[in-house]
């Protein structure tokens, strides 16, 4: 197991590399530049800019510099947020989009896992219909629909929630986001946990199991949830990147500060080391998780470790 998991954390490396340099260069060849949008200023003024942030270099000498400031965890200085570091920027960001993302994914784990298994046992019954229906609404009505559904119900008919903002990690700010990404999310989970759990008892070692009068809950526990929750692992990984990837369209309905507020900033201002810094963050974010999900699928089938 140890070089299974040594095998997979050195495949990560190229693969951050490369997401660096490609983004790296697709920034840099675009038109335009940090400052373009700034008054008019002298050529002393905009040389005297261009040395402070590293830009009057050859590109490869930029590159090689920003690389050597990744290495000792320095994502840059951001070009638009005056006195501010990308490493200040995301510290402060970070928490918002980690609590909403990662407490909306562990919750629906759980009930999509719990949904799937009882609509499984339960076929064609109002169970089954319920998460298929979820599943179907979920895939076809997207985000930025959904969301000012729940604000429209929750905060303004019914004055439940607040509309949008944030408070300082209150409860009442979190409920709606974490609503829309767990109803997301459960959608998607609780259909293949379904799918998955329906064709493993249906397996010829399940039929064993049965004709030695084993009771249900001993079948569906010990020997047909471990493989039906392979599946599932493996939708978990890109559920958690789209999390990250929906946290554009939820923080700006929303209007939360998270990382999806820098990423739209960042952009539409060119400001390329908080997009760049930005950018590693989710690969490395991206890449842990798919680490973490290959493991846990190694442990639940030993032969992927082979």
């Amino acid at each position: 197991m140890w070089s299974y998991t040594f095998r997979r954390v050195l495949m990560t490396i190229p693969t951050l590399l490369l997401v660096i340099t490609v983004c790296y260069l697709m920034l840099h060849a675009t038109p335009g530049g940090p400052f373009d949008g700034e008054r008019k200023v002298s050529a002393a003024v905009m040389a005297n800019l261009q040395a402070k942030y590293h830009l009057d270099l050859p590109l490869w000498q930029q590159y090689l510099y920003y690389l050597k400031s990744l290495l000792q965890g320095d994502l840059g200085a951001s070009f638009r947020y005056a006195d501010w570091s990308v490493n200040d920027l995301v510290a402060k960001a970070l928490p918002v989009s980690l609590t909403i993302g990662g407490g909306s994914l562990l919750i629906s784990v759980l009930i999509g896992v719990l949904l799937g298994t009882v609509a499984a046992l339960r076929q064609n019954s109002i169970v089954d219909y319920f998460v298929m229906l979820l599943g179907n609404v979920g895939s076809a009505f997207p985000s930025f629909v959904i969301g000012p559904v729940l604000i429209l119900v929750f905060a303004i008919w019914l004055g439940w929630m607040p509309a949008g903002g944030w408070d300082g990690f209150d409860v009442r700010y979190m409920i709606l986001p974490m609503a829309l990404l767990t109803f997301i999310n459960v959608s998607t989970i609780g259909r293949v946990m379904r799918g998955s759990l329906i064709e493993v008892l249906n397996s010829n070692f399940i039929r064993t199991a049965r004709a030695k009068g084993l009771p249900l809950r001993t079948i569906v526990v010990r020997h047909a949830l471990k493989p039906a929750l392979l599946p599932v692992v493996s939708v978990i990984g890109p559920l958690a990147i789209s999390s990250i990837t929906s946290a554009v369209v939820t923080e700006s309905v929303f209007s939360l500060p998270g990382l999806g507020k820098l990423i739209v900033n960042g952009a539409s201002n060119r400001d390329y080391t908080l997009v760049l810094g930005l950018v590693v963050l989710v690969t490395v974010v991206a890449v842990l998780l798919n680490l973490l999900v290959d493991l846990a699928y190694a442990l639940l089938d030993p032969k992927i470790r082979y």
